[in-house]
């Protein structure tokens, strides 16, 4: 690993979070650790995490008002919520604070390490990458789309569906393989979800000659026209 990525890990289950603490640090991470809101909020502004794991349920400031807080200023920095809240609406909110993944609890540390390695090798493979399409500028890194010389920020979620979509310009990416890759899972819920960023994204793509075309029960392609 080149880089020693700093991971913040916030959750009022001490006992549990130390031992997973551990667990992450064997790995070569290193890893802070909060046992509440307030305090993460701090340490998140004195540390500069690159992914923050962050539990829902605690006190004072719970995790959705921390990451609400958060998202209000920095885009880019990864969110995993961990959290025994695992209802529909719940995930969704999680989703709509632009939180990368939800993992219910109880876990296995073994899966958040994989899904940890995962996105570090991501955005490592992605740091000086971009795509020319059209007349649009993409830079996943920065989130960013760049069109007739404006940039426009676009949240981490929609940066990994569009860069899917990019890297098969013109083909059908199917629509299990987009929610296996960005959420993890196919359920319901994430399928909604989709729905939501896609119709963002389109709003987003101010470049006449873009379209995100959907294909009922297969998927969606990133059309160029010429």
């Amino acid at each position: 690993m080149t880089k020693k990525f700093k991971i913040l890990l916030v959750d009022d289950d001490v006992k549990s979070s130390m031992l997973l603490k551990r667990f992450i640090e064997t790995e070569g991470y290193e890893v802070h650790f909060a046992p509440d809101g307030l305090t993460g909020l701090e340490m998140y502004r004195k540390i500069s995490p690159d992914l923050i794991l962050l539990d829902i349920n605690m006190p004072g400031m719970n995790g959705f008002e921390m990451a609400q807080t958060i998202r209000s200023t920095d885009k880019h920095v990864i969110i995993f919520f961990l959290t025994d809240r695992t209802e529909k609406a719940d995930r969704l909110f999680g989703f709509s604070l632009k939180g990368n993944d939800y993992i219910p609890k109880p876990f296995y540390p073994e899966e958040l390490i994989a899904k940890i390695n995962e996105r570090f090798e991501s955005e490592m493979l992605n740091v000086d990458k971009e795509y020319r399409l059209g007349a649009t500028l993409f830079q996943p890194n920065l989130s960013a789309i760049t069109y007739n010389g404006e940039s426009h920020s676009i949240t981490v979620r929609q940066s990994e569906i569009l860069t899917l979509l990019a890297e098969n310009t013109g083909c059908v990416v199917d629509r299990n393989y987009i929610l296996q890759q960005i959420w993890g899972d196919v359920s319901y819920s994430n399928s909604l979800a989709l729905n939501v960023q896609i119709t963002y994204l389109r709003r987003l793509l101010f470049d006449p000659s873009l379209s995100i075309i959907n294909i009922k029960k297969k998927g969606y392609i990133l059309q160029i026209k010429q």
